[in-house]
């Protein structure tokens, strides 16, 4: 199934939002547009769509907040990924919708549940090495990880624009990989997926993280943090729903 003209400008206005969101929060727009491709497209190449995404908005916002990376975290999270990597090229599994939408829902109260004593966090001994090991793990599981990595990143000491720089550089090796395994199994590009949109994807998440520095820098560190969670456990709410009634449909 190739995607028609009206999907493309469909997602190219999704695309745009989503990276926005993406932009000022470091996560909340990858949840959406997970739960927006899925029911219209196969899981792998909803996973390699996502990636370049992702990716570019990821990469852009890494780029346009380069001087606040904490790069020995991110050389720490490049431990556990490649760790979880390896498991994953060795069991190639693809996960079905259900579960896809079910791991998206739970992630953010997870997050929520751990009590700030017991939650693993980047600046801490191996708490980046884990980081990057479960990111990596949802990130080929459920296409997100997110709201995961926000345990591990927003409870240091770094401010708002350390915490979106560095998680947004470690996510961009994240869907790297998930578009190298994904890619892999689906032969996605050159089939369902033409080169223009994957152009369109990589252009929509560039303006999209753009526009979004404006926002982010006007926002308090309050601000910043009661948001995303509000707004992420709002996402999840919706996705274990939509979840469990695709498991209930079989």
């Amino acid at each position: 199934m190739l995607i028609s003209a009206p999907l493309t400008f469909a997602l190219a206005l999704i695309l745009l939002f989503t990276s926005f969101l993406s932009g000022i929060f470091g996560m909340a727009g990858g949840m959406i547009l997970m739960g927006a491709l899925l029911p219209i497209l196969p899981v792998p190449t909803a996973m390699v769509l996502h990636a370049i995404s992702q990716m570019s908005s990821n990469g852009w916002r890494a780029a346009l907040w380069v001087r606040y990376v904490n790069w020995r975290i991110f050389a720490r999270y490049s431990i556990g990924l490649l760790v979880a990597t390896a498991i994953f090229a060795f069991v190639r599994a693809v996960p079905d919708r259900a579960v896809v939408l079910i791991v998206l829902g739970v992630m953010p109260f997870v997050a929520v549940m751990i009590p700030d004593r017991l939650a693993p966090r980047a600046d801490r001994p191996f708490g980046a090495e884990f980081a990057g090991l479960v990111g990596t793990a949802l990130q080929l599981t459920s296409g997100v990880s997110g709201p995961m990595l926000d345990i591990f990143f927003v409870r240091t000491m770094m401010d708002r624009r350390a915490v979106v720089a560095t998680k947004a550089t470690c996510q961009v090796v994240t869907h790297l990989t998930k578009l190298i395994y994904f890619g892999g199994l689906a032969g996605s590009i050159g089939g369902e997926l033409s080169w223009g949109v994957v152009v369109m994807a990589v252009a929509m998440a560039v303006i999209g993280t753009s526009a979004s520095r404006i926002v982010l820098e006007r926002m308090t560190d309050v601000q910043f943090r009661r948001w995303t969670r509000g707004l992420v456990m709002g996402i999840g709410s919706v996705y274990i729903v939509q979840g469990v009634a695709v498991y209930m449909q079989g």
